[in-house]
């Protein structure tokens, strides 16, 4: 008996682990929707001179750089725009990858790793470990400015991605929309610690824990365990709310997606010294500009992009009519997603009126959730670890092309099942393994409304 109800247990974790068929009902991912009303624009209340910081930023994040900027010597793309484009600037991965031409732009002798393709999504490429087997996480740019026509005499070889993927070390990462960045910047700690502490019964019941990440400065320990270890505030921007603000998130991005130093990171990633062509070493700020919004530097200009991007406005009836949408916005909350995908925070004081006191209809609770071995990338950034990953906010889902952190589908239906994997009995259970088998247990009606619904937004 006892031999009997072992294996009977050993069987039940096994079927536990094995990650969930796809989904066999007959709703299907309406697909994104068309256009890009609501998204591109500045947000509603600008005073003329915060606009100008916006157009300003807008121009600087569209523009394309070259060697003698200080782009390179290693880089995943020469602009912001190239990443952020979808459904308008400021977005995410665009129908066709600029990556891939721009592999051999002015001549550059790059190679196309495998995991590119024209009508894939833009990424970048994290190594796991390090060659003697200690963690690494970092960015390894795809690409090099060696032979290029602005950088002659460069010799710089890229990294070898296909040995790599071989050994299981390489981890993607796609961009994240910028769009109401402000607004989410402006929500109080407060205010997203009180909402991680609401429905508390409920979320213990379909085990739903989350925290927020923890960016500590060096082996710092900090006294406050879900705060920062530079200031000892919520971090919230970037797949494991690794960021704590649009600044540190635009300086980042300059330097480690386009090899641009600035203000904030003043060193090169790579400081071959027959690679450096920028005219000024750092992109900091011009005392001698007449125009204030041409004095600040370029990764302040794309903050205030970023700031004073509107966030996208949902749609009322498309797809599937309005009847459709309220019912699987019902669905959605009855089953459980509202409560990581929290439909609305609120901002607090600013000093930019137009975000003072607003509510942010993000669909995210900003915090991290440990989502089981089916998303585990392997990497940590501040203490959210290797299964952990930030809510992703879900305003402007209806128009995106690509889902999850690597993009590794454009399906609604797939990027709904990943979310559940591991179990209970082994430790390694999805946060969200409730709330997706609620999901699945829908008659496919309701699949199909909360589809919808989701696509609406």
């Amino acid at each position: 008996m006892k031999v009997l109800i072992a294996l009977s247990m050993a069987l039940g974790l096994f079927a536990c682990s094995v990650p969930p068929s796809p989904d066999s009902s007959t709703a299907r991912d309406p697909g994104p929707r068309g256009g890009a009303a609501g998204a591109g624009g500045p947000i509603a209340g600008l005073s003329d001179s915060e606009l100008a910081f916006f157009n300003a930023g807008l121009a600087d994040f569209s523009e394309a750089e070259e060697a003698e900027d200080g782009l390179g010597p290693t880089m995943n793309l020469d602009g912001c725009a190239g990443c952020h484009l979808h459904p308008a600037v400021g977005g995410t991965s665009p129908p066709v990858n600029p990556q891939v031409a721009f592999a051999t732009k002015d001549g550059a002798t790059n190679r196309v790793p495998s995991f590119l393709s024209a009508k894939g999504p833009v990424r970048e490429a994290r190594f796991v470990k390090n060659p003697n087997g200690t963690p690494d996480g970092g960015v390894h740019d795809l690409f090099t400015i060696a032979g290029r026509s602005d950088a002659p005499g460069c010799k710089l070889a890229q990294p070898d991605f296909e040995r790599e993927l071989a050994n299981h070390n390489v981890i993607f990462r796609i961009p994240t929309p910028v769009f109401g960045g402000g607004l989410m910047e402006q929500v109080p700690d407060r205010e997203i610690l009180a909402n991680r502490d609401k429905e508390a019964t409920r979320k213990k019941e379909l085990d739903i824990r989350g925290r927020a990440n923890i960016v500590l400065a060096g082996h710092a320990i900090s006294g406050q365990a879900n705060n920062n270890g530079n200031d000892g505030t919520v971090a919230r921007f970037g797949w494991k709310a690794q960021n704590k603000s649009l600044l540190l998130f635009s300086a980042e991005a300059y330097n480690v997606e386009m090899g641009i130093t600035n203000e904030i990171f003043q060193t090169e990633r790579d400081e071959t010294p027959s690679c450096q062509f920028a005219e000024v070493p750092n992109d900091v700020t011009d005392t001698a500009a007449d125009e204030p919004a041409e004095v600040v530097s370029g990764i302040e200009r794309f903050a205030f992009f970023a700031r004073f991007l509107a966030p996208p406005l949902p749609s009322p009836d498309t797809p599937g009519g309005a009847d459709s949408i309220a019912r699987g916005r019902k669905a959605f909350a009855d089953i459980g997603c509202a409560l990581c995908h929290t439909p609305t925070l609120h901002t607090g004081n600013s000093a930019v009126a137009a975000l003072r006191n607003q509510p942010v209809n993000l669909y995210s609770d900003l915090l991290t959730h440990d989502m089981g071995p089916g998303l585990e990338d392997g990497v940590t950034q501040g203490q959210a670890g290797p299964r952990e990953f930030r809510t992703a906010p879900l305003w402007g889902l209806g128009q995106r092309l690509f889902f999850l952190h690597d993009g590794r589908t454009s399906d609604l239906r797939e990027a709904i099942q990943a979310h559940r994997s591991g179990n209970y009995f082994t430790g390694n259970e999805s946060e969200a393994n409730g709330v997706v088998k609620n999901y699945s247990k829908l008659p496919d009606a309701e699949k199909q409304d909360v589809l919808n619904f989701l696509r609406s937004l």
